[in-house]
């Protein structure tokens, strides 16, 4: 069975960032069992953020390697109906959030994050943090 990507919202850098954690190692352990991916508007936040320039270089090398996924009509068109929904639910959402979440459910993709606003979106799985279990604990677990 082939695990869904994972789409890396902004929130996951800044928080271990402000911890002064290193957010792309952890990324680098999700990389390895599964895709990770982007959008545009969720890697401009992040390099919006950065000030130095060593850091950005290596957050720039890092989603240079990512899935990319991209904002054509048809995406730009569910991010409107999405809006629109969740306006008609009394839900008010950034719309750099609900881009990010269209972007994700385009995939199927899980997405890693800190911000509770994403779980209100239809459609969207957000986590905190993927948890895995080796293949030897899985073998061993049926």
């Amino acid at each position: 069975m082939v695990a869904n990507p994972v789409l890396v919202n902004s929130s996951y850098y800044f928080g271990p960032a402000r911890e002064r954690r290193d957010p792309l190692r952890a990324l680098a352990v999700v990389g390895a069992l599964r895709d990770v991916a982007t959008c545009g508007v969720g890697r401009s936040e992040v390099a919006h953020s950065i000030k130095a320039e060593a850091v950005l270089g290596r957050f720039r090398r890092a989603r240079d390697v990512m899935l990319y996924v991209p904002t054509d009509n048809r995406l730009w068109l569910e991010v409107e109906r999405t809006v629109r929904e969740l306006d008609r639910r009394g839900v008010c959402q950034p719309l750099t959030d609900v881009l990010i979440a269209c972007c994700a459910r385009h995939i199927q993709a899980v997405v890693i994050t800190f911000d509770a606003l994403l779980q209100a979106i239809p459609g969207i799985r957000a986590v905190r943090k993927i948890v895995y279990q080796p293949l030897a604990s899985r073998a061993a677990h049926p």
